[in-house]
């Protein structure tokens, strides 16, 4: 078995500055999380819950973490199996429902990958491969809810 890996950040909130807790409509959401060698990364509450909305939130984020897990998962077995991608892009959306009193969860995600792949290239072998992608990605395997695929394959120049 392979040693596991270890993911390390400092979340500090950094809305703190401009008040403590005291009232639930009025403290500010905002915060930053800071990952040695990287660039930090500024977020708030989803706007629903009174944060701000030019921030990403942890929806956001979690949204993003799926998406580019799958997109790199499966830009890999598409190396490994000779596909040759040009381009790639998403369209990702996810669910977030009320699942009992003051519990909120995502109930689901669906990948809407767009891919270009190299003139001549197998279309049905590049979609199926999604497949794969979806079996490696390790924030997919993470998750308690699905996480669908709804793939476009076409051939570039």
């Amino acid at each position: 078995m392979s040693k596991p890996h270890q993911y390390e950040l400092h979340l500090l909130w950094t809305g703190a500055h401009q008040g403590p807790t005291e009232n639930y409509a009025t403290y500010s959401r905002e915060y930053r999380i800071d990952i040695k060698g990287k660039p930090s990364i500024t977020g708030s509450a989803d706007p629903t819950y009174r944060g701000d909305p030019a921030l990403a939130n942890p929806e956001d984020m979690l949204l993003a973490a799926l998406s580019a897990c799958h997109m790199l998962s499966y830009l890999a077995v598409c190396a490994l199996g000779k596909i040759k991608v040009l381009s790639y892009e998403d369209a990702a959306s996810g669910t977030m429902a009320e699942i009992g009193p003051q519990r909120s969860a995502f109930t689901e995600v669906v990948l809407r990958p767009r891919v270009v792949i190299a003139a001549g290239g197998d279309v049905e072998k590049a979609r199926a491969l999604h497949g794969q992608a979806h079996k490696i990605c390790f924030i997919a395997n993470s998750v308690n809810f699905p996480v669908r695929h709804e793939p476009t394959v076409t051939f570039g120049g």
